[in-house]
C-alpha cells in the first residue's frame, strides 16, 4: 500500500526556516519523481517543487524559487523541502506527492500524503 507520511511544519516567523520531510513507502521510492504541492487556506492547490528520480535534477515555482531547496535520499525513501526566508504567504497545507508513472514522468500524481501545516506570521 503507497503511504506518504508528511513532517515538519509548524509555527515560524517571517525571515525563518523550516524543512519538511515525507517519508515514502509501498512502492519504489527511486522510480518516481516527487512533487511538493501546497493549499493556502481557501486557495487551490498550487505547484511547489519537483525532483526527478536521482535526485540530479530540481524545479521550482517562480514564488519561491531561491528559498526553497528540494532534495532526496532514496536510500531512506524520504523527500526533504528545506523552506528558508519564509514569507506570510507561504503559509499553506504542504504535501508530498508521487507521479503516477516510473521513470518517465507524466507529470501527474497519484497519491498524496496527509499534508503538514506551514504557518509563517509574527
Amino acid at each position: 500500500q503507497v503511504q506518504l507520511v508528511e513532517s515538519g511544519g509548524g509555527l515560524v516567523q517571517p525571515g525563518g526556516s523550516l524543512r519538511l520531510s515525507c517519508g515514502a513507502s509501498g512502492f519504489t521510492f527511486s522510480r518516481n519523481w516527487m512533487y511538493w504541492v501546497r493549499q493556502a487556506p481557501g486557495k487551490g492547490l498550487e505547484w511547489v517543487s519537483a525532483i526527478n528520480t536521482g535526485g540530479g535534477s530540481t524545479y521550482y515555482a517562480d514564488s519561491v524559487k531561491g528559498r526553497f531547496t528540494i532534495s532526496r535520499d532514496n536510500a531512506k525513501n524520504t523527500l526533504y523541502l528545506q523552506m528558508n526566508s519564509l514569507k506570510p504567504e507561504d503559509t499553506a497545507l504542504y504535501y508530498c506527492a508521487r507521479d503516477r508513472f516510473e521513470e518517465t514522468p507524466s507529470y501527474f500524481p497519484d497519491y498524496w500524503g496527509q499534508g503538514t501545516q506551514v504557518t509563517v506570521s509574527s
